[in-house]
């Protein structure tokens, strides 16, 4: 046992006597503490000032009761939450999610995962999510209006333009951004910076609605590229048909390789012509259908109940997009016998520990979701900039940022692995990049 060892088993420790049933916390503390030990053998200094100690625990973490009224005149009550987990170089930034999931202990592992991640993009945001256990899955348009009216009714009074400034995530898209903003401004007055994501016709960026799904390809791109390799003519498969799937596809396809999957709860297309992500996003985006209708509209493509990461066929390139711990240590050895390569994560924390292993095992490389799909938050904050200079910038000025952003987060990684003797772990290398811009920011502001 070495020093950082004893260290990291106090710290989990305490975590768990306090919190003994925030499974995904846990997994997200296990899966981060086990990186960091080459670094914290170099700088005892993190030892004795407790610095994972402090950055675990929330500098404020709230949680409220939601009530709205739905369309038969009955009262729902649903609970809501914001975690404001590391303000040390910035403020506050991380989505919103919406679906029955939703608990605190889900919302603290999105936190600290959003604390690195925002950290890795090199912009001054700080990490910090949010959400509640309401489904905007087949409510009216009027009931999640009410939803939203009532959950910024209380959230309003945490978040402010230097303090928090949430944005989407699962179940949040641009028609709950919309009444989450209106509601804000109705309580508040116009500051458009408040959130982010929001429609063209009031702050929001162009490329914002595209660029968790760019961003994950441009990070996949760069990842090939340091083998030598390309996404050129590599088929893909992908979980998901939400936001983050949808242009993920997009920008694979324009990239020159073939996507031959997208899923949802229920189970996933498979066309081996290639998806087309016009389809998906007309499905799913504007008739809000479920991913069967796919195969009911395209002549080559085959619908399956179950999970995609089960479904046995060849390919390259592995892009999980939908949820956390979706690809288990079974699933994770069906995509080795696939051939599969690469894997990049557009979910937050696709892979189990297990499946990590399996991966590291076989010798394919993965690339951590906290670096492959920082680019909604990297846009986001994008996004902030612009609404402070009163400015739009365009599409094409936004997405060369993004790309250039999601580039140098692969250098970093890649550059931190190979200073700890790492080699191609880039997932530890995302980790300890990330960590040592937070670290230091802690360091120089001394105990708080």
């Amino acid at each position: 046992m070495t020093a950082a060892t004893d260290y990291f088993a106090s710290v989990r420790a305490e975590i768990e006597r306090r919190d003994p049933n925030q499974t995904e916390f846990l997994e997200a503390i296990d899966n981060f503490f086990k990186t960091l030990e080459p670094v914290f053998e170099k700088h005892p200094e993190y030892i004795k000032t407790n610095i994972l100690g402090r950055l675990t625990e929330p500098e404020r973490a709230f949680q409220f009761r939601v009530p709205w009224v739905d369309d038969e005149g009955n009262v729902q009550v649903n609970r809501g939450f914001r975690v404001q987990f590391s303000g040390a170089i910035g403020p506050y930034k991380g989505g919103l999610r919406f679906h029955p999931s939703v608990n605190l202990s889900i919302v603290k592992f999105l936190g600290f995962e959003q604390i690195f991640k925002n950290s890795l993009t090199g912009l001054p945001i700080g990490g910090g999510k949010g959400g509640s256990d309401f489904d905007p899955k087949g409510k009216s348009d009027g009931e999640v209006m009410r939803f939203c009216q009532s959950f910024m009714t209380e959230l309003q009074r945490h978040i402010g333009l230097d303090i928090d400034v949430p944005a989407g995530d699962i179940g949040v898209g641009g028609r709950e951004i919309g009444f989450l903003y209106g509601q804000y401004r109705r309580l508040r007055g116009a500051e458009r910076g408040i959130l982010t994501g929001k429609g063209l016709s009031y702050g929001g960026s162009l490329a914002r609605t595209e660029a968790t799904g760019f961003g994950l390809l441009y990070y996949t791109e760069a990842l090939l590229k340091a083998q030598g390799d390309s996404i050129k003519g590599k088929t893909v498969k992908v979980s998901g048909a939400g936001n983050v799937a949808i242009y993920a596809i997009q920008k694979a396809t324009e990239l020159g390789a073939k996507v031959v999957t997208a899923s949802d709860s229920n189970g996933f297309v498979y066309d081996p012509n290639g998806i087309d992500y016009k389809v998906v996003q007309q499905i799913k985006e504007v008739e809000r259908g479920r991913i069967s209708d796919y195969a009911e509209r395209v002549a080559t493509a085959t619908y399956q109940e179950g999970s995609v990461w089960d479904f046995d066929v060849d390919y390259d390139v592995a892009l999980p997009c939908a949820t956390q711990n979706e690809i288990d240590g079974a699933k994770a050895e069906t995509l080795v016998k696939n051939g599969a390569k690469y894997v990049a994560c557009g979910a937050n924390m696709p892979c189990t520990p297990d499946a990590v292993q399996v991966f590291k095992k076989a010798g394919v490389l993965l690339g951590a979701a906290k670096a492959a799909n920082a680019g909604g938050v990297a846009v986001s904050a994008l996004e902030m900039s612009q609404n402070s200079e009163r400015l739009s910038w365009t599409f094409e000025e936004v997405d060369n940022r993004l790309k250039d952003i999601m580039e140098n987060i692969f250098a970093e990684s890649q550059a931190a692995a190979e200073e700890y003797g790492l080699g191609k772990d880039y997932l530890a290398g995302a980790n300890i990049a990330g960590f040592n811009k937070v670290a230091d920011a802690m360091m120089a502001q001394g105990i708080i």
